[in-house]
């Protein structure tokens, strides 16, 4: 019981500051057709629940493609599709209403519930669903006239940040009306990624059937840039594969970093509790896509070294950071990585692994004085673990005198020269006594709470 107490109180903790940096957040979250179907969506609703109660802004986009296609099939109706969109004439158009209309009520009667013996217990959940996304249709294309799909006109904005002040979860689903009258379906993928972007939302979030997007080993990709995800929609679209749950997402991911959103999430709708464990867990569960900028974290090169040495030797003056030659800088240039900010070296690290202890020590951690408030060593640290992980390496280790707080507030823990590779153990300096501290990486790469 005691062991089981602590854990519980060990999550807590580690959880705590992703709790106060997610609070007043606007989140929009896609729920496909088929994470609805799922036999955990229960467990979805109840998470989006809990997420409610922590004071998260919350828009929930409900899509109803297999719902959709299961009535038409029932009723004979068939549509056929073009550039991946359905052709919705009159008939499939009242399938669609009806099945959307349905999803509605079943979401809406599961954030209402309020039993005992459910996490919602007492929970007093607001639902608004309404006339906030004004529709026109997609009209003629290449000869097609797909009749009564289209696409967003206008979003009232101020009408569903006035909910959300309210503390209100705001329900949106595939079908929306036109200022003549006239319903139309759309996409639920273009629903949520334009509600993001003319929200100015801090987060996508998406589920699909798997953990995330899977990369060739068969892992998970922790984290992709937008122009690493269009090369995977590149990579899809050749193997024929360019409609399914996690390709539509990241077309609506990549359009919404594009735009300024921050971060997207893509999860799976089978795993109970991923919601919970990607935003509020040191490692998350699933993919993000992060925005690009100019400033960009990458592999130094020769032509950094000048760079490098213009940023370390001012700490090597203050005996913060052991003294390099430029020499051995030349010879150790393939370790370092630095962040580049317009050509401008401003950041930079190095790892130098010892496989044969599944360890490596990272070291020469330094940023510019003019950029040091703000989450650049947060970045190069993940940078350099990524790197790790993909190398196989277990555990990583620094040696400092200065920054021993910085590091233990990044997930480091203190240890003893025993903790050490044997060949680092014979060069450590007991006259310097660094601080040793190390980090387990389990696999996959720290996630610290965004801002």
């Amino acid at each position: 019981m005691k062991l089981r107490s602590t854990a519980l109180v060990n999550g807590f903790r580690q959880s705590a500051p992703y709790v106060n940096a997610h609070q007043n957040k606007t989140i929009v979250i896609m729920l496909g057709g088929e994470a609805i179907a799922d036999s955990n969506f229960g467990n979805i609703v109840n998470d989006i629940a809990l997420l409610n109660s922590l004071g998260l802004r919350l828009v929930l986009v409900y899509g109803a493609r297999p719902q959709i296609s299961q009535n038409l099939a029932k009723q004979g109706v068939e549509t056929p599709y073009h550039k991946g969109v359905r052709v919705t004439d009159s008939a499939a158009l009242e399938v669609v209403k009806q099945a959307a209309g349905q999803l509605q009520l079943d979401i809406t009667a599961r954030l209402s519930m309020s039993l005992n013996n459910t996490p919602m217990a007492g929970a007093q959940i607001n639902v608004v669903s309404g006339n906030f996304v004004i529709a026109q249709p997609l009209g003629v294309d290449e000869g097609v006239d797909y009749c009564h799909s289209g696409r967003i006109r206008r979003i009232d904005i101020d009408g569903i940040h006035c909910q959300l002040d309210q503390h209100s979860i705001v329900l949106l689903g595939p079908v929306a009306s036109s200022v003549t009258g006239e319903c139309f379906n759309l996409t639920s993928e273009e629903v949520a990624t334009q509600l993001a972007i003319r929200l100015n939302a801090d987060k996508l979030i998406g589920f699909c059937s798997l953990q995330g997007v899977i990369g060739p080993n068969g892992n998970v990709l922790s984290e992709l840039f937008p122009h690493q995800a269009e090369e995977i929609l590149r990579q899809r679209a050749t193997a024929g594969d360019e409609n399914s749950g996690t390709v539509r997402f990241l077309r609506g991911a990549v359009a919404a970093c594009r735009s300024g959103v921050p971060r997207s999430h893509l999860l799976s709708y089978k795993v109970d509790g991923s919601l919970i464990q990607e935003l509020f867990s040191v490692e998350g569960i699933g993919t993000q896509i992060v925005t690009e900028s100019a400033e960009r974290i990458r592999q130094a090169t020769i032509d950094d070294i000048g760079g490098i040495l213009e940023l370390i030797r001012p700490l090597e003056e203050q005996g913060i950071l052991v003294r390099r030659s430029r020499e051995q800088l030349e010879q150790e240039i393939p370790r370092f990585t630095v962040i580049d900010r317009d050509e401008r070296i401003i950041g930079c690290a190095a790892l130098y692994p010892y496989p044969e202890s599944q360890t490596a020590e990272m070291a020469c951690v330094a940023v510019h004085p003019e950029y040091r408030d703000s989450d650049r060593g947060t970045n190069l640290l993940q940078y350099i673990q990524q790197q790790a992980v993909q190398s196989g390496i277990k555990t990583i280790f620094v040696l400092t005198t200065r920054s021993i707080h910085w590091f233990r507030e990044h997930g480091f823990v203190e240890a003893d020269v025993t903790a050490l590779p044997d060949a680092k153990q014979e060069l450590y300096n007991l006259q310097r006594r660094s601080k040793i501290l190390t980090l387990a990486l389990n696999g996959r790469v720290m996630r610290l709470p965004s801002r």
